[in-house]
Parts: C-alpha cells; structure tokens; sequence
C-alpha cells in the first residue's frame, strides 16, 4: 500500500468532533476520567434500557406453540370412535382425535374443518361437499370423498348398532370424484348440516373390519383420525381399564397445528377422587367441579315440572299452570340448591342462542300472585281442608305427586318446589325412581301427573320430538303431551326452512306461544363450569350440547406467547 493511500484512510477514518473529544477527555484529571466513563456507562444503560422498553411497547403478544394440558374426567373411555361413542369419555376423545366435514366455532356456528365448502340445492335436500385439498390422518395418509362415504355407510349399518344410527338412515350419499360428496335427503331438513359434524374413519383401515370386530378393534383406543390431536399413549389399570390417555399435536390437522404440544387425560371412578385431584394439583382441567372461577357455557338444556292432563284432569287448565308456575321462586333454586350455575327460564327454548327467553314475573309477593290468578278463574281455597275447589268447574286442586329421577340435584330441587308449592296452599309428594326405573315405567307409559325432568335440546334446536302433537305417545318426547296446531306448524317450518332468519324468526314464536300456555313449569337452563388454569388461553365455549363441545377450539388454546411487531401479528401461525 502506497504512503499517498495509507495518508488518505486515516484522513477518511477521522472525525474531526470525536478528535476534539478524545482531547478534552486526555486532559481531564484522573478522577474526572472515572467519572467521565461511568456516567458514559450510565448512559448508555438507560439508552439501551430506553430503546427496549419502547420496542416492547410496540410489539404485540401472539401465541406460540408449546405447553401441555393435564385434564381430569369422570368415568373411563371405551370407544374413542364417533361412530361407537356412548360416554362422556369416548365422546371427549373422539372430539379430539377426530375431524368431520364441519365442526364448532366458539361462538357455536357450524364452520368447514375437512370441507373446504359446501352447496345446497334450491329445494333444501341436497348437499354437495368439497374437500379441502392435502388433508391428512394422522398417520399421515389422505383423506377421500371414500373415507367419508365409508363412515357414513357404517354409521347406516344397522348391524353395527351405531348411535349415529337414526341422524344417518334414509340419507343417500355418493362420492362425485375424490374431494367431492354428494349427499341427498328424503325432504329438507335444516339440523341436517349438523350432521356434517361426525368424525370421519379411514377407510383402508376399517374396511377390512367386520361389524362383530368392530367394537375390539385395536383402532378403538389407539385411533387414526383428522382431528387435531393424535393419542400417543394409552395407560391402563390391573382391571384393564383404561385410566390416562396422552395426546401429542397432529401437525396435519384441516386448520393448523394446535399450539398445545400435548393433553393428558387422567381418569377417576368418583367424582371426589376427581376433585382431589383438582385441589391437589394433579389435575388442571375439569368440567362440572364445583369451581368459583371456572368458565361458564349454557348447556341446551331445560328443566322444568311438565304436566300431565290425561292423568290428572285439573291440569288442562291453564289458569291451574300458570298459578302452579308463577309460586316457583325460581332465583332461590337456582341459588340454594345448583350453586348458581343455571338460567332461569320460562319457555321450552334453552338460553344461548338467537331466541329472546321469555320474561320472568317480578312480583313483591309470588304466592299472592299466584293465588290471585286461581280466584280470578272462580276458585276458592279451603284452608282447613287444604283444598282448592271450582265449584263451576266441578274441579279440586288437593295435592300434586311429583315424579322424577333419584339423583341429587333433581330430588332438591323438587324438594324446593315442594316448599314453593305448599305455601300456595297444595300438598305435595315427591316419589324418587332409579333414572332407567324411571323412563321405563314411567316416562314411556306416561304414568305420571307432574314429572320433573330435563329436555336436551340439540344445537339446531329442533323442538319437535318435544311439542309436536304427533310426539305424545311413546316412542316421541312430548311428555307434556301438548297439542297446539299453529305450534305444530312452526315446528315443522323450522325443520325443513334453511333460511336461518325465517327458522329463528319462527323459533321464537314457538317459545313466545309455549310460554303463555304453560304446559309445564318451566325452571331454569343448567350451566356448563369448566375449570382451566388461568395460563390456558384462547378457550372459547359454545352453547354446550355434550362436553365434548368444550373442545371447539382447543386447536387455539395456547399456554406461551411471542412479542412480534404488529405487522407479523397476522402471520405468527
């Protein structure tokens, strides 16, 4: 190197200010030169610090994938099939083992998981699926327009006795080509798309599986599915029962790799061993444990006193109905005896969904408000004997025996109500029937005045089973067994109308129309308490039909986080 260039770059490496400063610095004493270099430190701290602190202010938290979850349950799973499921267990597997054509969004609304969409023919009774494109079992093979016509034809197998069953006969389905599925209905049924929600099986696995096999296959605890977790270990006890299942993340699940690594389930006989559990750590998860800060849902359930005037003559007036409901206090249930884990209502339609619930009475006083509703329509109460009379209507109103199941919450609500009812002036008896006891020879013969049970309704809330005039006789569900023809009406326009404004529009003049009838004594909607630790986010839970719904989005729930800038924020999964 020349001396000319030499000369040139230690001219362009010096920086005139900086020298200045490097001289000021060489003459500062000794002592000053340790000051002068710590408050330099100093500064550069709190400018780095400063620096940080601000980035942290712009940037966004987003889920990243890591953690596990420990859940607890009652019970033991058999089947981890969605064609076989009979149990809360089998069900809650089968949900995250497996993926069908639509699934649930948090919010309750039916959205394509494996179908990529779907067309409905004009007259409501075809259905036409498009798959999405390289989707996968967890095994990694592809899934067909063959795989699910299997499943469905399996579920239509009446020799495999599938649950699935009934939602399935009469249903005709094809496959078009290898992503395409046509299925065609006997007559428009709008609940059918909810249908679209069963698991689909691997064909070239099952297929060589006869119906007898079926239920010992080894597939039914070490299951192939699409759903968005896949089983990686099954631990059983000495009595074979299987007591933890462990899931790890299936990375070719329809809508993305879940951000939880794994789910364990662990498995109890009783409800307090579960509990302890819970309390003492060993579990994180649990549903319907008690918990003040669990998650809350409302189950699409209601409970009520439903009434029967073919055994007991004096309910076909509706004078009666409305005084036997409006005494109810039915806050104080719902407070005192279910621990507040309910919603009052006073129509057949459960809370949760596009209906308005028909209002509750406030009322000062409920039984002087009852008791006036009996004297307006000319009854008269006889204190000593207890009794309340029609004289014109040749009708006495001397006591109520409730029927109902022999489980603890039904037998002190009944309990409640019995209060509630004799202090209207009515003696009541309560008789207690073991659950199967009970829709046996009670339910099914209608043997029974007053009945207090539960009606779960489905997500598509089609009430027919429960109020069409053709439901009052066994097998139907119409256990209050009312007739009303503009009801019947409704209930048939809300099966067959996909027009979902037009099905909600009738809905709720079928609750409207219900609810001022008083065919029963309308209760309360139970709530669904699910226990999650307070890391677990992105947990979002529909109105519950089964708990499996409480997996919905479990492909979201997330335990860590990444701070990203904004504009990345879209694009962290």
């Amino acid at each position: 190197m020349s001396d000319e260039m030499r000369d040139r770059l230690t001219r362009l490496r010096s920086i005139p200010a900086l020298d200045r400063a490097q001289e000021r610095v060489r003459a500062f004493s000794s002592g000053d030169k340790v000051l002068f270099y710590l408050f330099a430190i100093l500064f550069g701290i709190a400018s780095l610090l400063g620096l940080y602190a601000l980035q942290q202010s712009l940037l966004v938290e987003v889920p990243s994938y890591g953690g596990t979850l420990v859940e607890g349950e009652v019970g033991s799973p058999r089947f981890i099939n969605p064609l076989l499921a009979i149990s809360d267990a089998d069900r809650d597997l089968s949900a995250l083992a497996y993926a069908g054509l639509m699934g649930l969004s948090g919010k309750g609304e039916l959205i394509p998981v494996l179908a990529e969409y779907y067309d409905l023919s004009a007259d409501g009774k075809t259905y036409t699926f498009t798959l999405r494109e390289n989707i996968k079992f967890s095994d990694g093979s592809p899934v067909t327009a063959d795989d699910v016509i299997f499943t469905v034809q399996k579920a239509q197998d009446p020799a495999l006795k599938s649950p699935k069953y009934a939602d399935w006969s009469g249903v005709r389905a094809v496959a078009l080509d290898q992503r395409t599925v046509r299925f065609t209905l006997a007559k428009p049924y709008a609940p059918f798309l909810g249908l679209t929600t069963l698991g689909i099986l691997p064909s070239r696995l099952w297929n060589r599986v006869s119906d007898e096999e079926f239920p010992f296959s080894i597939l039914q605890s070490v299951p192939v599915g699409a759903g968005p977790f896949k089983v990686s270990r099954v631990s059983r006890g000495t009595s074979g029962l299987i007591e933890s299942v462990s899931f790890v993340g299936n990375p070719d699940f329809a809508l993305g790799r879940p951000y939880l690594d794994g789910i364990r389930f662990n498995f109890y006989s009783r409800a307090e061993d579960l509990a302890n559990a819970v309390k003492s750590g060993e579990v994180e998860s649990a549903y319907d444990i008690g918990a003040k800060t669990a998650l809350t849902a409302p189950y699409a359930r209601v409970f009520g006193v439903f009434w029967n005037p073919s055994e007991k003559r004096v309910y076909a007036r509706t004078e009666v109905r409305k005084a036997l409901s409006l005494a109810l206090d039915r806050q104080s249930i719902i407070d005192n005896v279910l621990g507040g884990y309910a919603t009052a209502v006073m129509g057949p339609v459960p809370p949760g969904g596009p209906v308005t619930q028909a209002l509750i009475p406030q009322f000062e006083h409920r039984i002087v408000a009852a008791a006036e509703v009996l004297k307006s329509a000319g009854w008269v109460y006889d204190g000593t004997e207890r009794i309340w009379e029609n004289a014109a209507a040749k009708q006495t109103l001397d006591g109520i025996i409730v029927r109902t199941s022999n489980v603890p919450e039904l037998k002190n609500v009944a309990i409640a109500a019995k209060s509630d009812w004799e202090r209207l002036g009515i003696p009541v008896n309560i008789e207690l029937y073991e659950p199967g006891d009970l829709s046996q020879n009670v339910i099914r013969p209608r043997k029974y005045e007053a009945l207090l049970y539960g009606m779960v309704i489905g997500r598509d809330q089609d009430l027919y089973a429960f109020w069409s005039s053709k439901e009052r006789n066994d097998p139907g569900l119409n256990i209050a067994l009312y007739a009303n023809k503009t009801v019947d009406t409704l209930l048939e326009n809300v099966r067959e109308q996909t027009d979902r404004k037009t099905r909600n529009d009738n809905l709720q003049k079928i609750e409207d129309i219900i609810a001022a009838e008083y065919p029963a004594a309308f209760m309360y909607a139970p709530s669904f308490a699910y226990e999650v630790p307070d890391d677990i986010r992105g947990v979002e839970l529909p109105q519950i039909i089964i708990p499996a719904d409480r997996f919905a989005t479990v492909a979201s729930w997330y335990r860590s986080t990444d701070a990203v800038w904004p504009i990345f924020a879209n694009k962290s999964r």
